[in-house]
């Protein structure tokens, strides 16, 4: 089974915009990783599962849209403060491939339970419009691979 850990793209501040939704540049980064990834990896998860946070729901919509995944759910249980051991055992009793669309410091926490057993411990790095591929295996969870926006652009404009 793979695990999809997608953290949503750059957000509105909130001054600006309260719901949030995704600047210009989080759409642009969101698809151009979900975009490098239908060419390549070609995810095929089950599901894709946001938080409801409207930032995360147009990152989940845009990921199905690219992966042709019809079906999208809201879970407010992939909440920046919600507890990672509901995904954690949620995801022991799964065997298909699942995407979460989620935040810090949620999705970082679930990823060090996961691959360290300690959701104290941070073994990713989670920028914005990352997608981070893990692979259950023999009872645990290994990194595949790692993609983000900041693989496109030039040294000069990330940051």
């Amino acid at each position: 089974m793979r695990l999809y850990l997608i953290r949503h793209g750059q957000a509105e501040d909130a001054v600006t915009n309260p719901s949030r939704p995704l600047s210009r540049q989080g759409r642009e980064d969101v698809t151009r990783v979900a975009g490098f990834l239908s060419l390549f990896e070609r995810p095929r998860p089950r599901f894709i599962a946001h938080s409801g946070k409207l930032r995360a729901a147009e990152t989940a919509g845009m990921c199905a849209e690219a992966w042709q995944v019809g079906d999208v759910r809201e879970m407010p249980d992939l909440a920046p403060g919600a507890d990672p051991m509901i995904w954690a055992s949620r995801l022991a009793e799964l065997d298909a491939d699942t995407a979460l669309v989620g935040h810090l410091p949620h999705l970082g926490r679930l990823a060090g339970l996961l691959i360290c057993g300690d959701a104290e411990r941070e073994p990713l790095h989670l920028p914005a419009a990352s997608m981070t591929c893990l692979e259950r295996y023999e009872g645990g969870w290994t990194i595949l691979w790692q993609l983000h926006p900041g693989l496109f652009y030039r040294p000069d404009r990330c940051g």
